[in-house]
């Protein structure tokens, strides 16, 4: 038996938990080709996961430069970690509303 990941949880998990950027890449894009509840919730888990710098970074791309749905799981992202200066800079430029980036 091997010790590869299986399944769409798995791999999403192991996405997020690598953590770099064509990881973040990954589960961006899975948020957009897949219109689904199951989807959604599996990239929010996964992004929640990521841990490194490279992948922030990333992530901050797609506050900035995603589509719409993009920008809304960045800013969850952030949200999430307290990076409330950045979300600022988000709502000012027009890239999420202060809903997306400041509710509870």
């Amino acid at each position: 038996m091997t010790n590869q990941p299986t399944g769409r949880y798995d791999h999403f998990r192991a996405l997020g938990l690598s953590g770099a950027a064509h990881d973040v890449d990954a589960l961006m894009h899975a948020l957009c080709a897949h219109d689904d509840l199951a989807t959604s919730r599996l990239v929010d888990f996964a992004l929640g996961l990521v841990d490194t710098r490279d992948g922030a970074a990333r992530l901050r791309h797609y506050l900035f430069h995603g589509a719409p749905i993009q920008r809304n799981y960045a800013a969850l992202y952030f949200k999430r970690r307290g990076r409330v200066a950045l979300l600022d800079e988000a709502v000012q430029q027009g890239k999420i509303d202060a809903v997306q980036g400041f509710a509870e």
